[in-house]
């Protein structure tokens, strides 16, 4: 069985743990403390980055961008209209455009900051960095996340799902990024009823329940977390 080193409130991780749930893919997971930089997980990924994915060949991908570009190219294209991609070579790059977005832009301003000060820091000892989250970095985070919920809102408005009429990459990406907030109840949904009827949806589907039911030890999820009507 292939391996996916992850951990549970990394935005990236989580993407793929939706993209293989979605395509009936399992995987072993193995959760990894980057910040421990272990010898092995550093053979495996020098960047010391999540995810790493080590397939059944024991060949290694690291990288959410690698790793989901790899399924599609061997998997995806092969599943015609539960395909995450598209086929049209501009439908595809919108879909990579947001992909990025939500894992490259979002997760800089907003997911992995909040991330770090809230969840990691409680995790590391003292000497690599834990300690009392830092309140100017919650406080820029915090400030950022409107601006991203009125891009989602824009976008789960304006088309059927984030990316165009098909469920893609891009409301994964998005999905997996925004439940790491949802978790820590860092989003007010009342201001977003849009981008909250998207995410009940994505929510709703059968991949998500691991997620859904995951628990991270010593931080207990906002109450209406698990709540598919919420």
């Amino acid at each position: 069985m292939p391996t996916l080193y992850h951990h549970p409130m990394s935005a990236a991780s989580r993407f793929i743990r939706l993209v293989l749930s979605e395509y009936g893919f399992q995987a072993e997971l193995v959760e990894e403390q980057t910040w421990e930089m272990r010898r092995e997980f550093l053979s495996l990924n020098p960047a010391g980055t999540l995810p790493v994915y080590v397939d059944d060949s024991m060949r290694v991908l690291a990288g959410a961008f690698v790793i989901s570009e790899f399924i599609d190219e061997t998997h995806g294209v092969l599943k015609r209209d539960r395909r995450l991609f598209a086929e049209d070579p501009f439908q595809r790059a919108e879909i990579r455009r947001l992909t990025e977005w939500f894992l490259h832009k979002m997760e800089q301003d907003v997911t992995r900051p909040l991330v770090r000060e809230r969840v990691h820091k409680l995790q590391m000892p003292p000497t690599l960095g834990g300690g009392a989250p830092d309140s100017k970095v919650l406080r820029t985070a915090r400030g950022n996340i409107r601006q991203h919920l009125k891009y989602l809102s824009w976008l789960a408005g304006s088309r059927p799902w984030l990316a165009g009429d098909r469920l893609s990459y891009a409301d994964l990406a998005a999905g997996a990024s925004v439940s790491v907030l949802d978790y820590l109840g860092e989003i007010e949904w009342t201001e977003a009823p849009v981008a909250k009827d998207w995410y009940q949806r994505l929510k709703s589907r059968p991949s998500f329940r691991p997620l859904l039911t995951e628990r991270i030890r010593g931080l207990t999820p906002v109450s209406h977390y698990a709540d598919l009507d919420f």
